[in-house]
Protein backbone atom coordinates (compact mmCIF):
# COMPACT_ATOMS: atom_id res chain seq x y z
CA UNK A 1 0.00 0.00 0.00
CA UNK A 2 2.69 2.38 0.59
CA UNK A 3 4.12 1.85 -2.45
CA UNK A 4 0.93 3.18 -4.26
CA UNK A 5 0.16 6.20 -1.96
CA UNK A 6 3.36 8.49 -2.50
CA UNK A 7 2.20 8.16 -6.53
CA UNK A 8 -1.19 8.69 -5.64
CA UNK A 9 -0.82 11.92 -3.59
CA UNK A 10 1.08 13.60 -5.94
CA UNK A 11 -1.15 12.58 -8.77
CA UNK A 12 -4.26 14.40 -6.74
CA UNK A 13 -1.94 17.26 -6.25
CA UNK A 14 -1.58 17.48 -10.40
CA UNK A 15 -5.42 16.74 -10.46
CA UNK A 16 -5.84 20.08 -7.96
CA UNK A 17 -3.60 21.61 -9.90
CA UNK A 18 -4.58 20.93 -13.41
CA UNK A 19 -8.15 21.60 -12.09
CA UNK A 20 -7.65 25.04 -10.86
CA UNK A 21 -5.81 26.25 -14.26
CA UNK A 22 -8.43 26.93 -16.35
CA UNK A 23 -10.84 28.97 -13.93
CA UNK A 24 -7.80 30.68 -12.56
CA UNK A 25 -6.86 31.49 -16.50
CA UNK A 26 -10.09 32.50 -17.19
CA UNK A 27 -9.80 35.08 -14.37
CA UNK A 28 -6.76 36.40 -16.62
CA UNK A 29 -9.17 37.75 -18.96
CA UNK A 30 -9.10 41.84 -19.34
CA UNK A 31 -12.45 42.58 -18.27
CA UNK A 32 -12.58 45.66 -20.87
CA UNK A 33 -11.15 43.93 -22.92
CA UNK A 34 -7.89 46.34 -22.67
CA UNK A 35 -5.32 43.75 -23.68
CA UNK A 36 -4.84 40.81 -26.12
CA UNK A 37 -6.29 36.93 -24.21
CA UNK A 38 -2.80 35.75 -25.01
CA UNK A 39 -0.61 38.33 -22.89
CA UNK A 40 -1.30 35.94 -19.77
CA UNK A 41 0.35 33.58 -21.88
CA UNK A 42 3.52 34.36 -21.71
CA UNK A 43 3.97 34.57 -17.99
CA UNK A 44 2.20 31.27 -18.29
CA UNK A 45 5.31 30.16 -20.36
CA UNK A 46 7.46 32.25 -17.04
CA UNK A 47 6.35 30.12 -14.60
CA UNK A 48 6.75 27.14 -16.16
CA UNK A 49 10.55 27.79 -17.09
CA UNK A 50 10.61 29.33 -12.84
CA UNK A 51 9.28 26.47 -11.82
CA UNK A 52 10.59 23.61 -14.01
CA UNK A 53 13.85 24.80 -13.87
CA UNK A 54 14.91 25.44 -9.99
CA UNK A 55 12.54 22.63 -9.14
CA UNK A 56 14.41 20.09 -11.30
CA UNK A 57 17.80 21.47 -10.45
CA UNK A 58 16.64 21.35 -6.79
CA UNK A 59 15.51 17.64 -7.29
CA UNK A 60 18.32 16.69 -9.13
CA UNK A 61 20.48 18.31 -5.94
CA UNK A 62 19.14 16.14 -3.69
CA UNK A 63 19.06 13.07 -5.71
CA UNK A 64 22.90 13.37 -6.62
CA UNK A 65 22.39 14.09 -10.55
CA UNK A 66 24.85 15.19 -12.31
CA UNK A 67 23.64 18.71 -14.49
CA UNK A 68 25.59 16.68 -17.73
CA UNK A 69 23.08 16.27 -20.93
CA UNK A 70 25.68 15.33 -23.17
CA UNK A 71 26.13 11.47 -24.58
CA UNK A 72 24.07 8.77 -22.81
CA UNK A 73 22.41 11.58 -20.85
CA UNK A 74 21.35 13.22 -24.19
CA UNK A 75 17.51 11.03 -24.18
CA UNK A 76 17.08 13.51 -20.89
CA UNK A 77 17.44 16.18 -22.90
CA UNK A 78 15.66 15.09 -25.83
CA UNK A 79 12.33 13.56 -24.43
CA UNK A 80 12.43 15.94 -21.90
CA UNK A 81 12.37 18.98 -24.73
CA UNK A 82 9.38 17.20 -26.33
CA UNK A 83 7.31 17.00 -23.32
CA UNK A 84 7.78 20.41 -22.21
CA UNK A 85 6.85 21.24 -25.93
CA UNK A 86 3.79 19.19 -25.60
CA UNK A 87 2.85 20.70 -22.08
CA UNK A 88 3.39 24.11 -23.36
CA UNK A 89 1.37 23.56 -26.71
CA UNK A 90 -1.28 21.90 -24.69
CA UNK A 91 -1.17 25.14 -21.94
CA UNK A 92 -1.65 27.22 -25.69
CA UNK A 93 -4.71 25.49 -26.80
CA UNK A 94 -6.20 24.90 -23.46
CA UNK A 95 -5.58 29.11 -23.17
CA UNK A 96 -6.83 29.21 -26.46
CA UNK A 97 -10.10 27.50 -25.69
CA UNK A 98 -10.56 29.18 -22.86
CA UNK A 99 -10.27 33.23 -23.98
CA UNK A 100 -11.93 32.39 -27.27
CA UNK A 101 -15.22 32.20 -24.76
CA UNK A 102 -14.85 28.68 -23.62
CA UNK A 103 -16.02 28.09 -20.23
CA UNK A 104 -13.91 26.38 -17.63
CA UNK A 105 -16.32 24.33 -16.03
CA UNK A 106 -17.10 22.72 -19.41
CA UNK A 107 -13.54 22.65 -21.50
CA UNK A 108 -11.60 21.30 -18.57
CA UNK A 109 -13.53 17.89 -18.46
CA UNK A 110 -12.81 17.27 -22.27
CA UNK A 111 -9.38 18.33 -21.72
CA UNK A 112 -8.94 16.18 -19.08
CA UNK A 113 -11.18 13.19 -20.11
CA UNK A 114 -9.64 13.14 -23.65
CA UNK A 115 -5.96 13.43 -22.08
CA UNK A 116 -6.94 9.85 -20.50
CA UNK A 117 -8.40 8.50 -23.68
CA UNK A 118 -5.27 9.97 -26.08
CA UNK A 119 -3.06 8.04 -22.93
CA UNK A 120 -4.44 4.44 -23.29
CA UNK A 121 -4.47 4.89 -27.04
CA UNK A 122 -1.60 5.59 -27.15
CA UNK A 123 -0.33 2.93 -24.86
CA UNK A 124 -2.42 0.44 -26.58
CA UNK A 125 -0.24 2.04 -30.02
CA UNK A 126 3.30 1.31 -28.49
CA UNK A 127 2.85 -2.03 -27.23
CA UNK A 128 0.82 -3.41 -30.20
CA UNK A 129 3.81 -4.88 -31.77
CA UNK A 130 3.87 -7.01 -28.47
CA UNK A 131 0.54 -8.98 -28.91
CA UNK A 132 -0.19 -7.53 -26.01
CA UNK A 133 -4.17 -8.47 -25.41
CA UNK A 134 -6.32 -5.19 -25.11
CA UNK A 135 -8.82 -5.85 -22.85
CA UNK A 136 -12.35 -5.11 -24.27
CA UNK A 137 -13.10 -3.06 -20.83
CA UNK A 138 -10.31 0.10 -21.83
CA UNK A 139 -13.01 0.19 -24.79
CA UNK A 140 -15.76 0.51 -22.42
CA UNK A 141 -13.82 3.03 -19.52
CA UNK A 142 -13.05 5.26 -22.96
CA UNK A 143 -16.87 5.34 -23.86
CA UNK A 144 -17.75 5.60 -19.76
CA UNK A 145 -15.09 9.15 -20.11
CA UNK A 146 -17.02 10.62 -22.98
CA UNK A 147 -20.17 9.68 -20.79
CA UNK A 148 -18.71 11.20 -17.91
CA UNK A 149 -16.79 14.69 -19.94
CA UNK A 150 -20.99 14.65 -21.16
CA UNK A 151 -22.43 14.79 -17.90
CA UNK A 152 -19.55 16.82 -15.87
CA UNK A 153 -20.03 19.68 -18.47
CA UNK A 154 -23.82 19.85 -18.75
CA UNK A 155 -23.91 19.35 -14.98
CA UNK A 156 -21.47 21.81 -13.49
CA UNK A 157 -23.24 25.27 -12.12
CA UNK A 158 -22.33 27.65 -14.94
CA UNK A 159 -23.59 30.67 -12.65
CA UNK A 160 -25.96 33.43 -14.20
CA UNK A 161 -24.73 35.03 -17.15
CA UNK A 162 -22.64 38.41 -16.65
CA UNK A 163 -24.62 41.12 -16.61
CA UNK A 164 -24.13 43.78 -19.29
CA UNK A 165 -22.19 46.77 -17.94
CA UNK A 166 -22.15 50.03 -19.40
CA UNK A 167 -18.49 50.68 -18.31
CA UNK A 168 -17.11 50.33 -21.93
CA UNK A 169 -19.61 52.64 -23.30
CA UNK A 170 -18.65 55.17 -20.33
CA UNK A 171 -15.07 54.67 -20.49
CA UNK A 172 -15.55 55.77 -24.25
CA UNK A 173 -18.35 58.72 -23.58
CA UNK A 174 -15.44 60.09 -21.12
CA UNK A 175 -12.42 59.70 -23.56
CA UNK A 176 -14.27 61.60 -26.51
CA UNK A 177 -15.43 64.36 -24.21
CA UNK A 178 -11.66 64.35 -23.62
CA UNK A 179 -10.53 64.63 -26.96
CA UNK A 180 -13.11 67.41 -28.13
CA UNK A 181 -12.51 69.42 -24.82
CA UNK A 182 -8.78 69.42 -25.64
CA UNK A 183 -9.41 69.87 -29.20
CA UNK A 184 -11.64 73.30 -28.69
CA UNK A 185 -9.15 74.79 -26.54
Amino acid sequence: MRGILIPVIFALCTAVCWGLYGPTLGNARSPLKEWSPFKPYVFIGIAYLVWACAGGLIAMKVKGDTYNYGGSHTPAMTWGFLAGTLGALGALGLTTAIVSGGKASYVMPIVFGGAVSVNALFAWYSLRAQSIHVSPLMWVGMLLVAVGIVLVASHTPHGPPPKKSDAPAEAHAQNVEAVSSESSS
